[in-house]
């Protein structure tokens, strides 16, 4: 009897060669499945709203998303750490409400405000510390304990939540907001420096790996050596001192202090930080994916508003693609997941 040859397309090299294109497509929907997303979304934004690629609009985007960058990345290096904040719109209070009582009640100089603020979110990191390397809180009770103390303290200082005007500040503190560095917002440039300064500090540092280190085992981390406790205590100070810096360009901007303002930007903070560990091969949070995941909900948001739509449908809308966004991304990188482990 005569054997038939095998064809071309049954040899091994043909299998294995499908497999491998397979295998890497795969691999770039699921890491790059919702930079895909973000960007059909600009494509429908820019085909449904004729002012959304308008020069001024997508300037307007970054300004009015700067704030929030600042408080994604701070998000960022904690959640990295291995845990999570929620005082950070608390620190964000503290920066702009010790800033503006500073300059109203004791007339220090805009310069000395501003560092009185970072200071004042400097310390709602010191109490997260505390409670989570000292007393051994978990961080999302202990930072959940902060939040509760901080709101009651605005709430008991303001009688109820009445604002703090300051209406007389000065020019240079107001530039903090109002500015501009060679043509470009203050607000863009500041929050550019601090994006910056993260990416150079969790992604291209040995401190940043040992941070990475620390958030995925701790226990090994602490058994080679790197001292958990004291990277911990850094986290949780620089990322407060960081998110009041946002707290600081709020008040400059509108010349007043309004309590609990910050709060509005925990979720969204917490949002962004995970968009951009779904993109992460390992699902790590990162500095770049955050930028992402800020400037998707910043596209998002922008376009609907663009498009007149009601402002309870809106919210409801943001919701909903986020959260389906979401569910790609990490449906993407699940399935990857169970492709390598067969």
């Amino acid at each position: 009897m005569t054997s038939t040859p095998p064809s071309s397309a049954d040899t091994p090299t043909a299998v294995t060669t499908r497999s491998g294109w397979g295998r890497r497509l795969v691999d770039s929907l699921s890491r790059y499945g919702f930079v895909i997303v973000f960007f059909a979304f600009v494509v429908f934004f820019a085909v449904r709203a004729d002012a959304f690629l308008n020069p001024s609009n997508l300037v307007n985007i970054l300004e009015g998303n700067a704030v929030l960058l600042i408080a994604a990345l701070a998000m960022t290096l904690v959640v990295a750490s291995g845990g999570i904040d929620l005082s950070i719109g608390i620190a964000i209070d503290f920066g702009g409400w010790f800033a503006i009582i500073a300059m109203r009640d004791y007339n220090l100089t805009w310069a000395s405000a501003l560092l009185v603020g970072l200071l004042a979110g400097a310390a709602v990191g010191t109490l997260n510390a505390a409670l989570v390397v000292r007393l051994k809180i978990s961080p999302f009770l202990a930072t959940l304990g902060t939040f509760f103390i901080g709101s009651s303290v605005q709430q008991i200082y303001t009688s109820g939540g009445g604002q703090v005007p300051f209406r007389e500040m000065s020019e240079s503190f107001r530039s903090l907001s109002t500015g501009a560095v060679l043509g470009i917002p203050t607000e863009i440039v500041l929050a550019g420096t601090v994006g910056l300064l993260y990416f150079v500090l969790l992604e291209r540092s040995v401190h940043g790996k040992r941070i990475h280190a620390i958030g995925l085992q701790r226990s090994v981390a602490s058994v080679s050596g790197i001292r958990v406790s004291g990277y911990l205590v850094f986290v949780f100070i620089f990322a407060s001192a960081t998110v009041a810096l946002s707290g600081i360009i709020l008040t400059a901007g509108l010349r007043q202090f309004t309590p609990l303002s910050g709060f509005s930007y925990l979720l969204d903070s917490i949002a962004a930080v995970f968009i951009g560990a779904s993109m992460h091969p390992q699902r790590r949070p990162n500095v770049a994916g955050t930028l992402v995941g800020v400037l998707f909900l910043g596209v998002v948001s922008n376009g609907l508003n663009l498009m007149g739509l009601d402002f309870n449908l809106r919210d409801a809308l943001e919701g909903i693609i986020l959260v389906g966004a979401l569910a790609l991304a990490f449906t993407n990188r699940n399935n990857r997941a169970a492709e390598v482990s067969i």
